[in-house]
């Protein structure tokens, strides 16, 4: 899996890492049991802090889509990915209200704004990156 960072985002690079892993996850780029690079391996590879790699993994294994092990090292979680929660419907509300927001200030209709998901959901699953 390739990770692209921007480093002039003003999203932290630990949240652009996460976010890259479990598109990598849901588009099936990385499959439940693989093992993912070090934080050591990773930092060192695209060139940022480890505490920013750590972050980025300690915070996918609370949310559940990653474990790390002391012998085995770090590794897609093989036991499935985690389900659906109220406090995963209310998180996802409370990152979807604001961008809804501006879409309607933005004169952007319901439908159209149904077909950007449809065909950002669509793009992850066959494994396909937007160019952006």
């Amino acid at each position: 899996m390739i990770i692209r960072l921007d480093m002039q985002s003003d999203l932290p690079i630990y949240t652009q890492l996460m976010n890259q892993i479990i598109e990598g996850i849901a588009s099936g780029e990385l499959k439940p049991g693989e093992d993912l690079p070090s934080v050591r391996s990773l930092a060192s590879d695209i060139g940022v802090n480890l505490h920013t790699i750590n972050k980025a993994y300690t915070l996918l294994k609370q949310e559940g889509f990653i474990q790390i092990h002391r012998q085995k090292g770090v590794v897609v979680n093989p036991e499935g990915m985690p389900g659906i929660t109220p406090e995963y419907e209310q998180k996802q509300a409370e990152q979807l209200r604001p961008m809804i927001a501006e879409a309607i200030c933005r004169s952007v209709d319901k439908e159209h704004l149904l077909q950007i998901v449809e065909s950002l959901y669509d793009d992850i699953l066959h494994g396909e990156k937007e160019n952006a």
